[in-house]
């Protein structure tokens, strides 16, 4: 199962975690304010800790293949 999903009937397409009504801005939105993983999850309760994980192993991916670049 994918982690994100982009649908144009849920949210006009926004990225959202898949299964969910959530977007992935959300996370780091959180924790760019300072508010933690747990904060998040506590909030957003349809999201799994799996999902974020994967989320932000994807990121620092994503930094990294940048940074080589």
């Amino acid at each position: 199962m994918s982690t994100i999903e982009n649908n144009k009937e849920i949210l006009n397409g926004v990225s959202v975690f898949s299964g969910t009504r959530v977007p992935v801005r959300n996370l780091f939105d959180y924790l760019v304010a300072g508010e933690s993983i747990k904060d998040f999850l506590e909030d957003f309760p349809t999201v799994s800790f799996e999902q974020v994980r994967h989320i932000l192993q994807s990121a620092e991916v994503a930094i990294e293949n940048y940074q080589a670049a």
